[in-house]
């Protein structure tokens, strides 16, 4: 691969713990510059790399090639639209903005600019979802999608103990709570193991025990163009303990079950039932490491880059208008009587 310089926009932890380690196991990847409006965020990242709180000066880094955006969501589209016109591109974290006009403006600033713009859905890269692609034509006719993606996210959540900003359940920065955190992972992911994607989107929220304004839990229902059913379970009110993630994907012919590989890690287990469990190995390297590698290659001009902005916007749309309806059917969820803490 052709070196890529690479610089992370959004020093949380997400870039610090996941993104900056699997970039720097890509070969050719370089990360030649940070940025972060807050410099004790700065001042916790590897050193080695040039690190600013200037987004210009950030963006006007020699040799800067690709951008990651891991600011909140609500600041996506002013990191994307600045690295598109300086002809920078952008890998953007899930989901593309907190709201569709946002999201909207970061794409055409990306057309305009004629630069390549790719959503960080990480889960498409991990090695056992790319196996269970390979199996889904041995599933016979595929009629159901179920993916259970949960966690347990108080508000004063922190990943290290130390003071955080949890802006995740902050409903101007975040756009919402867990459903729009958890779920477009869920439906990217159907439609990249169906090679169709869900067109037809009804959500339901809860807010049951956590203490904060956005939705702790969700369920949403929905149907590909060809008809085969996706439904989503995800939540901020599950303890980490407890079994909370699960992928099934159900044909006439067998039915495939990923346990434990919707995260950040290449772990878990995949099983194929047809209909005695056959474990099914896998192998590859973590999600993020694969993602960087993946947007790498294509910024190099070695590999294309399969998933276009367009139809990472449609789903974007397709799930905030899903979750405005339901927040128009509830427009006050109900706060829990008492905080609850984890089993």
């Amino acid at each position: 691969m052709s070196d890529v310089g690479w610089g992370v926009a959004g020093c949380g932890w997400v870039a610090r713990d996941h993104a900056v380690p699997g970039l720097r196991q890509v070969p050719g990847a370089r990360l030649v510059a940070l940025h972060d409006r807050d410099p004790d965020a700065l001042a916790r990242m590897p050193a080695g790399s040039r690190a600013t709180t200037d987004l210009a000066a950030f963006l006007a880094t020699p040799g800067l090639d690709a951008v990651y955006v891991a600011v909140p969501n609500s600041a996506h589209r002013q990191v994307v639209e600045a690295a598109a016109a300086a002809g920078v591109a952008v890998l953007c974290e899930k989901p593309l903005a907190a709201d569709v006009l946002d999201a909207e403006a970061a794409v055409a600033a990306a057309d305009r600019a004629g630069v390549l713009l790719g959503t960080a859905y990480d889960q498409r890269w991990h090695p056992a979802h790319v196996r269970l692609r390979e199996l889904v034509p041995e599933l016979g006719t595929v009629t159901a999608v179920r993916v259970v993606y949960c966690c347990w996210l108080p508000a004063d959540w922190s990943p290290d103990g130390r003071p955080h900003d949890n802006w995740r359940v902050d409903p101007v920065r975040a756009g919402g709570g867990a459903a729009i955190d958890l779920a477009p992972h869920g439906l990217d992911l159907a439609g990249v193991l169906l090679g169709e994607d869900v067109v037809e989107l009804t959500a339901l929220l809860q807010r049951r025990v956590q203490r904060y304004p956005v939705d702790d839990g969700a369920l949403l229902i929905g149907r590909t163009t060809g008809g085969v059913l996706v439904d989503l379970h995800v939540a901020y009110n599950c303890p980490d303990a407890l079994p909370r993630r699960r992928l099934e994907v159900v044909g006439t012919r067998g039915t495939a079950v990923a346990v434990d590989t919707m995260g950040q890690t290449a772990g878990g287990s995949l099983t194929l039932f047809r209909p005695e469990p056959v474990d099914v190995p896998f192998a590859g390297t973590d999600p993020f490491t694969a993602q960087f590698a993946g947007f790498g290659a294509a910024v190099a001009g070695t590999t294309p880059w399969p998933f276009p902005a367009a139809r990472d916007l449609a789903l974007h749309r397709l799930l905030v208008t899903a979750l405005d309806r339901a927040a128009l059917d509830r427009t006050a969820l109900p706060v829990p009587a008492r905080e609850e803490l984890p089993a």
